[in-house]
């Protein structure tokens, strides 16, 4: 039905006419085809397929994208028997102990994962090595001036003394030696003595705070004090002092708290759940 009377060709507004009536409408293809036009083949819906992907069939259109490219990186985490990297890049966390030592092992349970254990940071012998030298350059000054003076008692007396402090010094270094920090999946333990052993632990489950403290000292040489508190309650294992790269160990307690299995998947023992006694 005809809305009006048509320009004639001699009106300024026929060319326009003109185009309106024979320009094409062009058809845009699609940027983000429906993922079911990829499916199989259908004899009786190919043609209708092949009208939704903008006139391509779909060998022509994945032609044209190309094949999906991966770097090497990207399938490092993947391949089997690649366990992947130990710790995430730009940690400060170092690697974790794979056994435990024979002073340790012997307080762990069976269905209990060993994650590391430290010794106490060398500060903790400063006083005892102090007074190792100060006795050590006390007994050189003191023997040497009674050899002079012929006074042999004496200086065997001070002989005696020194040889005092030093055993002391050394039975202080080999506490210090037997003196660890030990952590578990299921448990936080300090195992101290010689001749007298002292085995504290707290439960992992049961720590409600937890902080570290690093004073000016222990920031410049790499220590820290923890204070752990389960449910406001006294316990065996609360001050924990002189402790190596507290940063480092407050992660380590912290993830094994919060995301256990982040360290499984590091260490590559994810590939199952396992029974773990809880």
């Amino acid at each position: 039905m005809s809305t009006g009377p048509e320009p004639s060709a001699e009106e300024p507004g026929a060319r326009r006419w003109e185009d309106r009536d024979t320009e094409p409408i062009p058809r845009a293809r699609p940027t983000d085809p429906d993922p079911d036009d990829y499916a199989d083949p259908d004899p009786y819906t190919d043609g209708a397929q092949s009208a939704r992907l903008g006139g391509y069939g779909r060998d022509e259109y994945y032609a044209d994208e190309g094949p999906p490219t991966f770097t090497e990186d990207e399938f490092s985490g993947l391949r089997a028997g690649d366990p992947g990297p130990s710790v995430p890049p730009g940690s400060r966390m170092a690697p974790l102990d794979e056994e435990a030592s024979r002073h340790a092992a012997r307080y762990l349970f069976p269905t209990e994962k060993f994650r590391g254990e430290w010794k106490r940071h060398w500060i903790q012998l400063a006083k005892e090595g102090g007074i190792a030298v100060a006795a050590t350059i006390a007994m050189g000054y003191i023997a040497g001036w009674l050899t002079k003076h012929n006074q042999t008692q004496l200086r065997t007396a001070v002989l005696i003394i020194w040889a005092v402090v030093i055993l002391y010094c050394a039975w202080r270094v080999a506490d210090w030696w037997y003196d660890r920090f030990i952590l578990t999946n299921k448990r936080v333990m300090v195992v101290s003595g010689i001749f007298t052993r002292n085995v504290a632990m707290m439960p992992l489950l049961r720590v409600t705070d937890m902080k570290y403290v690093q004073s000016l000292t222990g920031r410049m040489f790499g220590y820290g004090h923890f204070e752990l508190e389960s449910a406001g309650q006294d316990q065996a294992l609360r001050n924990i002092r002189n402790l190596p790269n507290p940063n480092e160990l407050y992660l380590r307690i912290v993830e094994e708290m919060y995301e256990p299995e982040a360290v499984e998947a590091r260490l590559g023992r994810a590939a199952g759940v396992e029974d773990d006694g809880t």
